[in-house]
């Protein structure tokens, strides 16, 4: 009778540990799968390569002394607009390199940038992500925006993945796969493509 109580209690404490070691490998393989469905939903929502030239706006209507030095994209856009904290704010950050994740001027992505320059520019906080972003923000049509807008883009998945600031006359600037932080055009045959709305945060002003 002993023998008998003694393999049944041997039979439970294996089946106990098989059991702990089953539900050990379950959790291994739930959270492996969620760190690639992470992975997965974050490649979709990732900036795709855009390989633009670099947009150079026309110069206002008064011409400089022809032997003057050329004004950049930036500075062109800078005399037109109206807003002195939104490109004070923007300036320090024109040229950084882009990088995915990035949050410094050694790189930096599209919505982090955004969100350093509202927080300058602002003192106004916004989500980290272009997806968070897109969700919070209320949304504006592109024959409403105005300077300091957000602008909103899609890849070719149909996903919410990028994120830049409007200026004015169809310019807005934005941390570029391709050229960094630098000036683009909504005429531009992917951005006009792929623009998504227009994003206006009520706290911005």
């Amino acid at each position: 009778m002993t023998s008998f109580r003694f393999i049944a209690l041997l039979s439970v404490l294996l089946m106990g540990i098989g059991l702990t070691t089953s539900c050990e490998s379950v959790k291994r393989f739930v959270s492996q799968d969620l760190e690639e469905e992470d992975f997965i939903i974050g490649k979709l929502y990732e900036d795709e390569l855009v390989r633009e030239v670099p947009y150079m706006p026309p110069p206002p209507k008064e011409q400089k002394h022809p032997h003057a030095k050329k004004s950049s994209a930036f500075e062109i856009a800078r005399q037109g607009g109206h807003d002195d904290k939104l490109y004070a704010a923007i300036e320090p950050w024109m040229g950084v390199p882009y990088k995915f994740g990035g949050t410094t001027k050694q790189g930096v992505d599209c919505s982090a940038f955004v969100g350093h320059v509202f927080r300058t520019a602002y003192g106004t906080s916004l989500p980290r992500t272009v997806r968070d972003m897109q969700q919070q923000i209320p949304s504006i049509g592109r024959s409403q925006l105005q300077e300091g807008d957000l602008v909103f883009f899609v890849n070719s998945h149909g996903k919410p993945s990028h994120v830049g600031i409007y200026l004015h006359d169809g310019m807005f600037v934005h941390a570029s796969t391709s050229n960094g932080v630098s000036i683009s055009t909504l005429d531009n045959s992917y951005w006009n493509k792929h623009f998504l709305r227009g994003g206006r945060n009520s706290r911005k002003r």
